[in-house]
């Protein structure tokens, strides 16, 4: 993999995949698009990580949608606008499910600005570790349209369903400190020690057994819109799976020879 949008690292089990057209505050074009669902395709399959970080190139974490992107599509014949429109929302939504529904633990590591689309994948992962100089705004309504990188599924779930219509209505830019209190972030690092902090806390997310951690999470990521029977049942279901795997028996023979 050569990409020139994307850059993939991989170091101890974790996998860092940094947002890199700094010189547009890593704005996603449809080039960067299609290789953040290549990249992430790549570390889904990989046996040797257990865990990743998505974070941006210099000051940005993301600026969202790339202005000139949609320009372009505003300018496109009229019969044209809708359909065209609605491919690139399919190729944004695959996108943003793989980095949702990815069966290993993410953490965002948001090292500057997160907006409207860049917040949304922020919110996408499992946990968001935030730079004290970071911010989030769900700035759609600005541009005269509606949260379309899955915000206005992940946000109520962090912060409530009337924050998150206030924040979604106004676009107004949250502070680092006020992200933790709201706990759209779970954490916030220094500048130079974000990256290192959210590589460490990967490592630790990722040690456990790789079936287990995919399939609770799984089921986590539906229990909202699940009554408890539902997740009692894929519960079960899971834990037949989990029985019969080599961390498991593995684990029980230790505990019986004392080893854990």
């Amino acid at each position: 993999m050569n990409p020139s949008r994307i850059r993939l690292d991989i170091h101890e089990g974790v996998a860092v995949i940094t947002l890199n057209r700094p010189e547009v505050r890593n704005a996603i074009d449809d080039g960067m698009r299609h290789e953040l669902t290549t990249a992430l395709e790549l570390v889904r399959t990989d046996t040797a990580v257990g865990a990743l970080v998505i974070t941006g190139e210099g000051k940005a974490f993301c600026a969202g949608g790339d202005i000139k992107a949609m320009q372009q599509r505003a300018t496109a014949p009229a019969g044209e606008i809708a359909f065209n429109g609605w491919s690139r929302q399919q190729q944004t939504h695959h996108a943003v499910l793989s980095l949702h529904r990815f069966p290993k633990p993410t953490i965002a590591a948001v090292n500057g600005s997160a907006t409207g689309l860049g917040a949304d994948i922020a919110m996408s992962c499992d946990f968001v570790m935030a730079s004290r100089v970071a911010s989030f705004a769900w700035s759609y309504v600005l541009r005269g349209l509606i949260p379309d990188g899955g915000g206005m599924y992940f946000l109520p779930r962090r912060v409530g369903l009337a924050r998150a219509k206030e924040l979604i209505f106004t676009g107004r830019k949250v502070d680092a400190d006020e992200a933790l209190a709201l706990e759209i972030a779970d954490r916030l690092a220094s500048p130079e020690e974000l990256l290192a902090q959210a590589q460490a806390w990967a490592q630790t997310l990722g040690r456990g057994s790789r079936p287990a951690l995919a399939l609770g999470k799984a089921i986590l990521n539906q229990s909202f819109e699940s009554t408890a029977e539902q997740v009692f049942d894929l519960g079960s279901q899971a834990q037949g799976i989990c029985y019969s795997t080599t961390e498991h028996r593995e684990a029980i023979t230790a505990f019986l020879e004392g080893k854990r």
